[in-house]
């Protein structure tokens, strides 16, 4: 069974929202190849609509490792209003959201990767099909722009499994859902 990991950069003030402006001065070697080493183990991808569009946009034109990976792989988009999805091995999810994402979890292969998607990935947490989260926080307060987790967000218990620190002074910390909590 695939697990569903999500990883996000993160401000310290919890700001994730146009991370290309603020996070690259903390994207030290030691970090990138963490990351790389774990979208290798990545067997799809998963994005919401905005996310998908600027990776479309960007990682066809690119090559490496990285970037081979992504634009190899299958990659999965939920979106009510995107027509058709065209970056190379896309599907398009338009409904039965969950039904089908519960369907890919069961499919053999690699875990299912999924990176910004703010809006997809607070519904996925609600919805409690999130397996593990990857905070990257950079050590920066942004001072504006979209947050992970929204006001009125429900309460979700969270067990710290593995702490990660960079040169950069950034961290990871990796949590996953506590059915405990």
């Amino acid at each position: 069974m695939r697990k569903l990991v999500v990883s996000e950069f993160i401000s310290v003030d919890g700001v994730i929202e146009a991370p290309e402006t603020w996070h690259f001065p903390y994207a030290s070697d030691d970090m990138n190849a963490f990351n790389t080493e774990r979208v290798k183990g990545y067997g799809a991808f998963l994005f919401g609509r905005v996310t998908y569009e600027n990776f479309a946009g960007a990682w066809p034109n690119r090559s490496g490792e990285f970037a081979d990976k992504l634009n190899n792989s299958p990659k999965f988009v939920v979106s009510t209003t995107l027509k058709e999805a065209n970056w190379n091995n896309s599907t398009l999810i338009k409904e039965n959201v969950a039904e089908e994402i519960a369907k890919l979890k069961q499919q053999d292969g690699g875990n299912i990767g999924v990176t910004g998607s703010a809006t997809l990935v607070q519904w996925l947490l609600q919805a409690g099909l999130i397996d593990v989260l990857y905070l990257s926080i950079d050590p920066i307060v942004v001072g504006h722009g979209k947050h992970l987790f929204k006001d009125g967000f429900d309460t979700l218990p969270m067990k710290l499994v593995d702490t990660k620190t960079f040169t950069s002074g950034s961290v990871v910390l990796t949590y996953q859902p506590d059915k405990k909590g």
